[in-house]
């Protein structure tokens, strides 16, 4: 399971990774009720899915949490931990199908019933930020799980590249609909990270990883 042979190391590298998932877990909570409030003021159905999505990302890193620390206390032989890092891959695909499912649908929604959402400034302010913070730590974390040899870490570190993505269509979709009034744009690019997450969802269930 693990790429590396000194303990000493091996415990760096999972302190490293708790205090990565312990910052995905606070940055989530705080982008999320942000992201939330901003998208009920606004109507905004990209906006609100990128919030809903932070509190996923809360949970997966939670789950991360409860399988690094249960390595760090040492109270797990090898194949206790092989299975909990099982459970949480297929626990981060879960969050990836349900987040998906809700996206896709309110996005279809607001497309039939033409719901024009108002500009928000504190929308674009917040996906710009996390477009800087998503990508630092899913790069942080691919790099970590690729020495712990940490499938369940892979996968939520691809989960936070989704969340990359996802700030990245949110900003364009409230961005275009801000700038020229394309209300189509926002519910548009909630569809497109819908997909994403569908795709993310099959390779945590499946159990797939680049670094395998």
């Amino acid at each position: 399971m693990s790429t590396v042979e000194s303990p000493a190391r091996r415990s760096e590298l999972l302190r490293r990774g708790l205090l990565l998932e312990f910052v995905t877990v606070g940055w989530n909570l705080i982008e999320g009720v942000i992201a939330v409030l901003a998208a009920l003021a606004s109507g905004s159905v990209a906006l609100l899915g990128f919030g809903v999505d932070s509190f996923v990302e809360s949970i997966s890193g939670s789950v991360l949490i409860w399988r690094l620390s249960s390595e760090t206390r040492g109270n797990a032989d090898e194949d206790a931990i092989e299975r909990i890092e099982r459970r949480a891959e297929q626990l981060v695909g879960i969050s990836f199908f349900a987040l998906a499912l809700y996206v896709a649908f309110d996005a279809v929604t607001s497309l039939l019933n033409q719901e024009r959402p108002a500009a928000s400034a504190v929308g674009i302010a917040l996906t710009s930020v996390s477009i800087g913070v998503m990508l630092w730590l899913a790069r942080t974390k691919r790099r970590t799980a690729a020495e712990l040899g940490s499938r369940a870490l892979a996968a939520d570190a691809e989960q936070t590249q989704a969340c990359w993505y996802l700030s990245v269509m949110v900003l364009a979709g409230i961005g275009l609909n801000a700038l020229f009034g394309w209300w189509w744009a926002d519910p548009v690019a909630a569809l497109g990270v819908a997909l994403i997450l569908l795709r993310e969802g099959a390779e945590a269930w499946s159990g797939e990883d680049d670094n395998d």
